[in-house]
């Protein structure tokens, strides 16, 4: 299939998801609303908060404005920075997502796993950055097949060991174009994967030389990895991933390819991923500085709350929590206790609790005093109730959710919203 005809197969797949119809696959949407198409309804614009439209919780709705606003200051910041941008698709698995990054100037998309990548494949993502080493073999065929397919098809993966870099390569063998790899840098002793020290990173690197179907394109990690992770041990780790990518150039090492990537960034140190990254020694050639964060597109009013690098920076702005989950009361037992109808298989809860937010109750909305989230179970969220708390059976209860990663991963069709809850547009995610 020539390059035309695959990017002309792309955009019929993501213009295709607005012709699914809507059904019993996705939670919280009108019932009223089975059989039309996801663009039918859309069109429609019901809003989430009037009772005659039907939206029923648990419902996870996304702020359109915050999404907007989140996708627009990353760009400015990559841009200021002089960093090419890969953001993590792994948080959203959206195409929809992706492409609205690509159009805000991201250089392509990080993933994690062979799966995501056929996603991002399938919905033409042109350029995609595998932050993992893989050696599956019938993976690595079909990358070498998508390859030979697409002469505009970028791949770029993770190596971090002698022996991957021979599975991959007997994968590989006879493959049309060489896969381009980057040495993996671990965080520090007891962090997760990559090179221990530079001595093993030099023999990854001349493993890939000897090896026919891969090409070396540069190095990379994760710093949020670091032991004990704080400004000053990351900047050292990131140093120490500079040093490495200006070792293997000096030895020559990316002979081979035009450009050296050097990439590293989470979403918790992109402010020193830009400090070092800018401090980067010439090297042989131009140098791409790849960032891959990913939770920022719909950030959170936890975890990513606490930890983002806008906390330290101010001045360069600060992305909003675009994620709201909206359960209904539905039992108060005792004046201390209440239970709304969401639970672990709606809420992300591998970091934090939701946090309860805004109380509805016929059409006013106010905050959520002396309401606690004390526990979820599979269908429930166990609420403790102060004597402040004004809280009734059948009242809507809005919470906030920590860690975007798995927030998404329990919606397949997700509203995006506008600040009156007018509906505008579904996000639909690839898990």
């Amino acid at each position: 299939m020539s390059t035309e005809a695959l990017a002309q197969q792309a955009a019929d797949r993501l213009a295709r998801l607005a012709g699914e119809r809507v059904d019993h696959r996705f939670k919280g949407l009108p019932p009223d609303a089975d059989g039309l198409t996801v663009a039918d309804l859309a069109a429609q614009r019901r809003n989430l908060f009037r009772e005659s439209d039907g939206f029923t919780t648990p419902l996870l709705a996304l702020s359109a404005e915050r999404l907007e606003h989140n996708l627009a200051l990353m760009e400015t910041y990559t841009a200021r920075h002089g960093l090419a941008f890969a953001p993590h698709g792994k948080t959203s698995m959206a195409p929809q997502l992706f492409h609205r990054q690509l159009r805000r100037g991201a250089w392509g998309i990080t993933l994690a796993v062979p799966h995501q990548v056929r996603v991002a494949r399938a919905f033409g993502v042109r350029r995609i950055f595998l932050a993992n080493e893989l050696v599956d073999a019938a993976a690595l065929r079909w990358i070498a097949a998508e390859l030979a397919a697409d002469p505009e098809f970028r791949f770029v993966c993770y190596v971090d060991s002698v022996t991957g870099v021979e599975r991959m390569d007997a994968a590989l063998r006879g493959a049309v174009r060489p896969v381009d790899v980057v040495v993996e840098l671990g965080a520090g002793e007891g962090a997760r994967t990559g090179v221990r020290d530079a001595a093993e990173g030099a023999a990854v690197a001349a493993a890939v030389a000897g090896a026919a179907a891969l090409r070396l394109a540069g190095v990379a990690g994760y710093e949020g990895e670091v032991p004990g992770a704080d400004p000053e041990r990351v900047r050292a780790y990131l140093r120490r991933l500079v040093t490495l990518a200006a070792a293997l150039d000096g030895a020559g090492r990316f002979a081979g390819t035009e450009e050296i990537v050097v990439s590293a960034g989470g979403s918790a140190w992109f402010d020193a991923v830009a400090e070092v990254f800018a401090e980067l020694p010439a090297l042989s050639r131009p140098v791409l500085k790849l960032l891959r964060s990913g939770a920022y597109v719909s950030h959170d009013d936890g975890h990513y709350r606490r930890l983002t690098p806008f906390t330290r920076v101010p001045e360069e702005g600060a992305l909003e929590p675009a994620f709201r989950l909206w359960a209904q009361v539905v039992s108060r037992p005792t004046r201390e206790q209440a239970f709304a109808n969401a639970g672990k298989r709606d809420a992300a809860h591998d970091l934090d609790l939701p946090a309860a937010q805004v109380v509805r109750r016929d059409g006013v909305e106010r905050p959520a005093t002396g309401v606690t989230v004390t526990g979820l179970s599979d269908q429930h969220t166990w609420l403790r109730t102060d004597p402040e708390a004004d809280v009734e059976v059948g009242d809507w209860i809005g919470f906030g959710l920590s860690h975007p990663c798995t927030s998404f991963d329990k919606w397949q069709l997700i509203p995006v919203a506008e600040a009156d809850g007018t509906v505008v547009d579904y996000i639909r995610t690839f898990f």
